[in-house]
């Protein structure tokens, strides 16, 4: 993703964020926020690591059971990336 697309999404994210303020959507949207931004870093580092879980939670420097439990919450299937 080039800096443009970077900057179009985090502008989406936020218009989304606004929205949700608008609706009166409070609880809810700090969680979805994070889980909009998490996701795709997870599938970045599961891609660059080949589905090495062991590999991508090191990349992120979170532990091995918290990449798992994510992986889990989100219904990634790591194995798409597996050589």
């Amino acid at each position: 993703m080039n800096d443009s697309a970077k900057k179009a999404y985090i502008e989406a994210l936020l218009k989304e964020l606004d929205e949700m303020f608008v609706r009166g959507e409070s609880g809810i949207i700090y969680k979805t926020m994070v889980e909009a931004v998490e996701r795709p870093i997870i599938e970045k580092a599961l891609e660059r690591t080949y589905g090495n879980q062991l590999k991508a939670a090191k990349v992120l420097g979170i532990h091995r059971n918290t990449l798992k439990a994510k992986i889990s919450r989100f219904g990634i299937d790591p194995e798409r990336w597996k050589l």
